[in-house]
């Protein structure tokens, strides 16, 4: 692929999860925390939702981590650095508001760690306490320590399985932190949707403010196919032009988390058909 966007840096961290470092000067300019692209690899290929994950304006380029968890996502694996891809649309949504503030806690799970890091470092920028949670599965699958250590005035790491950190969810590490920090004035959740939920209803109790990104429900990125509605204290919002950051306290999780499950058997038939064909390639060679 010659021409479009140029992977300038690929990077590694599991068997599903990389990091894409893009070409896009426009796109590097007007970035923001909180921000994100719309990413097609060719004519023939989906749409898909990315959060910014970094940015860097004096060489122009931006930074996605992805997980390939479907077919378009393991498509966009296999292209290497040097490799374009078709579209690198952004920045869209509402940039984060952030302001300085006497302490704000970060909390990054899973995939969530990319996306949560612009707003901590945008925080430590501004001279706000940052204190920091990531959490995965396994060691193994840890990736950005040293970034986030970098930016961080504490750091805690949590596994699911105890072999790196505290052994425990993200949302646990969060209560002891609370409860060790009660002047914190924010929290800042991003990951996988029960554990944002499960944040939100740790932090509740401490009466802090507590953001979450919704960028998980997105499809389309414009408004248009209404597939991130969501109801945030009452009132209808669509996560890609209305967020997706939103006050956690205020969303209606149950309702979210039924309508992220309404394309699931789509995606298994589109990623089962994927795979097959990727069996007949390598047998046939063609």
């Amino acid at each position: 692929m010659s021409t479009g966007y140029r992977i300038v840096k690929k990077e590694v961290y599991s068997s599903v999860t990389y990091l894409w470092e893009v070409e896009a000067p426009d796109v590097a300019r007007a970035a923001q925390p909180g921000h994100f692209l719309m990413v097609r690899i060719n004519e023939e290929g989906e749409r898909i939702p990315l959060t910014v994950a970094d940015f860097d304006r004096q060489r122009g380029t931006v930074t996605v981590v992805i997980q390939a968890v479907g077919k378009s996502t393991r498509e966009m694996m296999a292209l290497a650095e040097g490799d374009s891809i078709l579209d690198f649309i952004g920045p869209l949504g509402e940039a984060s508001h952030i302001q300085k503030r006497s302490k704000v806690i970060l909390v990054g799970g899973g995939l969530g760690v990319a996306p949560v890091y612009p707003q901590l470092r945008a925080y430590k920028e501004l001279g706000s306490t940052t204190l920091s949670i990531i959490g995965f599965r396994t060691k193994a699958l840890v990736f950005w320590e040293e970034k986030f250590r970098a930016q961080s005035d504490e750091l805690h790491i949590a596994t699911d399985d105890g072999s790196y950190g505290h052994k425990g969810f993200v949302s646990q590490v969060l209560q002891q932190v609370l409860e060790a920090h009660r002047d914190t004035q924010e929290v800042v959740a991003i990951g996988p949707l029960p554990k944002k939920r499960a944040c939100c209803d740790v932090s509740h109790p401490f009466g802090v403010r507590t953001m979450v990104s919704l960028n998980s429900i997105m499809v389309d990125g414009t408004g248009m196919c209404g597939s991130c509605r969501v109801t945030v204290g009452g009132k209808l919002k669509f996560a890609c032009v209305d967020g997706p950051d939103f006050d956690g306290h205020q969303v209606d999780f149950d309702e979210l988390m039924r309508r992220q499950r309404r394309f699931q058997r789509e995606e298994q038939e589109s990623l089962q058909q994927y795979e097959e064909e990727c069996r007949l390639w390598r047998r046939t060679g063609s």
